[in-house]
């Protein structure tokens, strides 16, 4: 459970540094281009975050590499299809795209 927890916290802080990052002009857009949410189980731990931020920190979580969670969260960006990394704690970790 102590790794739910620090995954939680890198994944908010992400969100929290893209967000301040971002300013007032990519709140006027409707666009959500490079942008996906993070859910674990039925909750979204992170919304609208960049896919770039949400890779290293899935990679960790999932024990894998961070090269096919590049892949999959681009492909999840462009096709709007959602997809599961792994299993964490029980909890289904999956990107999907912001609706």
């Amino acid at each position: 459970m102590p790794r739910m927890k620090k995954a939680f916290a890198a994944m908010s802080a992400a969100a929290v540094l893209t967000a301040s990052a971002a300013g007032p002009a990519a709140a006027a857009t409707q666009t959500q281009d490079g942008l996906v949410n993070v859910a674990v189980g039925d909750i979204t731990i992170a919304r609208d975050v960049n896919v770039a931020a949400v890779v290293d920190v899935v990679a960790q979580v999932c024990g894998t590499n961070v090269g096919p969670v590049t892949a999959l969260a681009t492909q999840v960006d462009a096709t709007g299809t959602a997809t599961a990394m792994c299993t964490a704690g029980g909890q289904t970790v999956r990107i999907v795209q912001n609706a």
